[in-house]
């Protein structure tokens, strides 16, 4: 059985953890979860294949992210948003550091629970 990591550049692999990691820009500046990586696709897409799958796969989970917390916030009304809205951003934390260490395995992950809205 072939190992997939050695089928993956290091550089690739690098920027791929990126990808997944630009977006804990989003706790600082609004909006910046989803800027990050849709910047790091837009500028590797075509020369990079695995940092495209890792940051349209980021991106789309921190699009999926923005709604849940959108939801969120909107059921505060009915007390239940509060302690959803934790467990959204702990959800949001874990799996893109989950995410990030797979990309630099050169392992393509996929995260649970996303919108696939970029195809």
């Amino acid at each position: 059985m072939t190992d997939r990591r050695n089928q993956i550049d290091q550089e690739s692999r690098t920027w791929g953890m990126i990808a997944h990691l630009s977006s804990f820009v989003g706790y600082v500046i609004p909006v910046a979860n989803i800027v990050g990586p849709l910047v790091i696709w837009l500028l590797k897409k075509d020369e990079m294949p695995f940092v495209e799958y890792q940051a349209k796969e980021a991106l789309n989970f921190q699009i999926s992210i923005l709604i849940y917390l959108f939801v969120s916030i909107v059921l505060i009304v009915f007390l239940v948003g509060i302690p959803l809205l934790f467990a959204v951003l702990l959800f949001d934390l874990i799996f893109t550091i989950v995410a990030a260490s797979k990309a630099n395995e050169g392992i393509r992950y996929r995260y649970p629970l996303t919108l696939r809205l970029i195809k």
